[in-house]
């Protein structure tokens, strides 16, 4: 039997930049030109300020390891167990969820703090995920 399918991200005229940005293998954030916060997921106005004033610029694509948590039953359609969810705090300040790569699933080898970084798995033409592995070096 065929493993089955991960769910599709589907894009919004909101978030169609941010995806256009993963297929080329940049990670896209936003900053409000008013207040300079940096923010994620991506909206077309400043969960700060609300001003409608906003950038989008390429992120380092660098981050610590926030929280986590190993997900070990098979519920979840395209996902093996053991797996993590994790919350990753990136260099530029916001916070995202994502997937931890290229490390044993496992609380030695995800320590809270450790430095990662952005690679990205394409699921198909359309939609690249960013996820995240330690970082080299």
């Amino acid at each position: 039997m065929a493993e089955a399918m991960r769910a599709r991200p589907k894009p919004t005229p909101e978030t169609q930049h941010f995806w256009d940005g993963t297929r080329a293998g940049e990670l896209l954030l936003q900053r409000c030109d008013a207040c300079a916060h940096v923010y994620f997921p991506p909206r077309p106005f400043c969960p700060s300020c609300a001003s409608r004033e906003v950038s989008v610029f390429k992120a380092t694509g660098k981050g610590t390891l926030y929280s986590y948590v190993i997900n070990h039953r098979p519920a979840a359609p395209g996902f093996t167990p053991p797996y993590a969810i994790a919350v990753v705090a990136l260099e530029e300040g916001p916070r995202m969820m994502s997937n931890i790569t290229g490390c044993a699933q496992t609380p030695e080898a995800l320590q809270l703090d450790m430095a990662l970084e952005v690679t990205f798995e394409p699921l198909d033409e359309q939609i690249t995920l960013p996820l995240f592995r330690p970082a080299k070096g």
